[in-house]
C-alpha cells in the first residue's frame, strides 16, 4: 500500500512538473542533433589474418606440434603486436605517400580473436578510403616481415579491408535516441525534485505570509496585497474594510485560548462565504479582521459590510463552557478615491471603525472622500 501511495504521490509531482519533462528532453534531442551535424564522421575499417602451420616447411606429424603450439596463443599474439608496431605503421603511410600529420587523429588496433587463430585489424579515420588502404598494407606488410622471420607459420589475408559506406560515429538517429532517452531521465529527475524543493518553500512561504490560527493572510502581506492592487488599477475604486469583535475582546483575558481560536476560524469561514473570489482577508490584530474589495464603490462596500454584520452578530454558544459570547461586532470601511496613500487609506478605515465604536448607533460605516456614506442610508438590496 505504502508503495503504492509513494508512485502516485511521484506521478502527481511529474504531472505538475510535465514542461521540465518535455522541455529537458527538446534540449536533449537538439543537442544531440546539433552536435552530430558539426562533428566530422568517423569511418572503420576492419581485416582479418588468420595464422596457420606452412605447408611447405611443417608436414607430417609436425604439423599437430605445430596446431598446439599455435593453442598456447604466444605465437598469434606475437604476430598481433606485429600489427600494432609502430614501425610497420609508418612503413605503411609511407608506401601510401602519407605524412604522419595527416592522419594524425587515425587510430590502429590490432586484437587476437578468442578461441582463434585469427587476428583483426581495425583502423578509425574521417576518410573511408584510406581506412581500408591502410588496414589492408599494414596488414600486407606485416605479412612480408613475418614470412622471414616464423617459417613455420604463415599469416594470410582472410578478410580484406574494404571502404565503410557509414561512419561509426556519429550516428544521428541512435545518438538522438539516445539523447532523448537520457533528457526524458534527467527531466523526470529535475521535475521530482523542482517539485520536492518547491514545496518546503511554499510552506516557509505561507507561514511568512499566513496567520497560523485563521488560515488568513497577515497584516503585512496584505497590506503589499492592497498596494499591488492600488498600482495595477489605479483608477478603479477599492474598499477596504476593519471587522472588529469588541465582546471577544473583552474576554481574551478569562476564555481559554482554544475557544477564542475557535471562535475566529468560525469568524474567518463566514468572511470566506460572504465575500468573492478576489477578495483579500487578513488578520488585523488580536480580535479584529481587515478586508480588501477590489472594484468595489462605498454602496456596495457598505452591503457587504452588512451581510457581514448579520452574520456574526448573532452569539456564539460555547457548550463545553457553559458560555454564550456576543461578538458585538463593528465595521469601519474606506473607499479609495483622489490617489490618496495607502498609509492614508488604512488611517482613515481605522478612524472609521473607532467612530463606530464609541457612536454606539450605527455598527457599519464606509468612508468615500467624495460622498461620505453610511451604512444605514444605503438602499435596500434587491
Amino acid at each position: 500500500m505504502g508503495t503504492i501511495m509513494e508512485i502516485r504521490h511521484y506521478l502527481q509531482l511529474l504531472r505538475k512538473g510535465w514542461w521540465i519533462v518535455l522541455l529537458t528532453a527538446l534540449i536533449a534531442l537538439n543537442t544531440a542533433f546539433i552536435v552530430a551535424y558539426f562533428t566530422e564522421p568517423v569511418y572503420l575499417a576492419s581485416a582479418k589474418f588468420i595464422v596457420s602451420p606452412n605447408p611447405s616447411v611443417v608436414t607430417g606429424y609436425d604439423v599437430v606440434n605445430s596446431l598446439e603450439a599455435l593453442d598456447k596463443r604466444s605465437i598469434v599474439a606475437t604476430y598481433g603486436e606485429f600489427l600494432n608496431s609502430r614501425r610497420i605503421y609508418l612503413n605503411a603511410l609511407e608506401a601510401l605517400r602519407l605524412s604522419p600529420d595527416t592522419v594524425e587523429d587515425y587510430t590502429l588496433t590490432a586484437v587476437v580473436l578468442p578461441d582463434a587463430n585469427i587476428l583483426e585489424l581495425t583502423v578509425t579515420g574521417s576518410n573511408p578510403q584510406l581506412v581500408a588502404s591502410i588496414a589492408n598494407m599494414v596488414g600486407s606488410l606485416t605479412i612480408d616481415y613475418v614470412s622471414h622471420l616464423y617459417r613455420a607459420y604463415d599469416v594470410s589475408v582472410l578478410d580484406a579491408a574494404i571502404a565503410p559506406l557509414t561512419p561509426i560515429s556519429p550516428q544521428p538517429v541512435r545518438d538522438a535516441g539516445l539523447a532523448l532517452v537520457l533528457g526524458i531521465i534527467a527531466g523526470v529527475s529535475l521535475a521530482i525534485l523542482s517539485e520536492q524543493i518547491r514545496i518546503p518553500l511554499d510552506t516557509y512561504r505561507n507561514r511568512l505570509r499566513m496567520d497560523t490560527t485563521t488560515g488568513v493572510y497577515k497584516r503585512q502581506y496584505f497590506e503589499r496585497l492592497v498596494e499591488n492592487e492600488l498600482t495595477q488599477s489605479p483608477g478603479e475604486a477599492l474598499s477596504l474594510g476593519i471587522v472588529e469583535l469588541s465582546g471577544l475582546e473583552e474576554l481574551s483575558e478569562t476564555l481559554p485560548a482554544n475557544a477564542t481560536n475557535w471562535i475566529l476560524q468560525q469568524v474567518t469561514d463566514v468572511l470566506r462565504k460572504e465575500l468573492r473570489g478576489n477578495d483579500a482577508i487578513a488578520r488585523w490584530n488580536k480580535n479584529s479582521f481587515i478586508l480588501m474589495l477590489p472594484l468595489t464603490p462605498s454602496i456596495a462596500a457598505s452591503r457587504t459590510f452588512e451581510r457581514i454584520y448579520q452574520s456574526i452578530k448573532r452569539p456564539v454558544d460555547l457548550p463545553q463552557y457553559d458560555i454564550t459570547i456576543n461578538l458585538d461586532p463593528h465595521i469601519g470601511g474606506a473607499v479609495y478615491s483622489n490617489n490618496i496613500s495607502l498609509g492614508d487609506l488604512l488611517s482613515q478605515t481605522e478612524e472609521i471603525l473607532q467612530a463606530v465604536r464609541q457612536s454606539g448607533e450605527d455598527a457599519v460605516r464606509v468612508w468615500d472622500m467624495k460622498n461620505p456614506f453610511w451604512a444605514d442610508d444605503a438602499p435596500a438590496e434587491e
